[in-house]
C-alpha cells in the first residue's frame, strides 16, 4: 500500500489506496444492532480504533461533528459517512462499514433510515480519494447500492467493491 504521510508521493489516483486497501475484513461489521445514531458512529469508530487507525477522541469527534452536522453526515439514502478533522486523532487513513440490521435516524428526513455507516479518518485531503470514488460509484448506482444493503457477507461486500472499482477505474487517470 502507498506511503500515506506525503501527498507529494502519490501521483495519480490509481496510486492510492482502494476501497478494498481501505475497509479490510476486520473494518467490516454486518447484521450490527444499534440503540441509536451515536451508537451506530462509535460501533464504526470503535472498529478503526481497534484497528490501531485512530485514538479514542477521534470517536467523540465524529459524534460531536454528527451531532453539529448532523443531517449532513447522511450522504445518501440509508447511508451515513461520520468523521472527524485529522488532527481529532487520525493515526492512519482507514474506513469501516457498519451494516446495521435494523436502520436508524440520524436526523435526516430526506435520506432516513440509516443502514449504511461508513466511518471516515483520513490523513490528509488525498490519500482517500481513490477509496471514495469508489463509494460514489456504488451510491450513484442503484443496482450496487442496493447489493451492498443487501450484502450477508464479506464476499458479497467485496464484491460489490470489485464492480464498483472496476467502474471508477474506466474514469481514473
Amino acid at each position: 500500500m502507498p506511503s500515506q504521510t506525503a501527498d507529494s508521493e502519490l501521483d495519480t489516483p490509481r496510486d492510492l489506496p482502494s476501497l478494498t486497501d481501505l475497509i479490510p475484513r476486520q473494518r467490516l461489521a454486518l447484521g450490527v444492532e444499534a440503540a441509536d445514531w451515536r451508537e451506530a458512529v462509535r460501533i464504526a469508530g470503535n472498529l478503526l480504533l481497534d484497528s490501531g487507525t485512530v485514538t479514542e477522541t477521534y470517536i467523540d469527534a465524529m459524534i460531536q461533528t454528527a451531532e453539529s452536522l448532523n443531517q449532513y453526515i447522511v450522504i445518501a439514502p440509508g447511508i451515513a459517512l461520520p468523521h472527524a478533522r485529522p488532527e481529532d486523532g487520525v493515526l492512519e487513513t482507514a474506513l469501516s462499514l457498519v451494516k446495521l440490521k435494523t436502520p436508524l435516524n440520524f436526523g435526516n428526513p430526506q435520506h432516513d433510515p440509516v443502514k449504511l455507516v461508513v466511518a471516515l479518518a483520513a490523513v490528509n485531503k488525498k490519500v482517500h480519494l481513490r477509496a471514495m470514488q469508489t463509494l460514489a460509484e456504488i451510491f450513484l448506482s442503484q443496482e450496487l447500492t442496493q447489493q451492498l444493503m443487501e450484502a450477508t457477507s464479506p464476499e458479497e461486500v467485496y464484491a460489490v467493491f470489485e464492480q464498483a472499482e472496476a467502474l471508477s477505474g474506466d474514469v481514473l487517470p
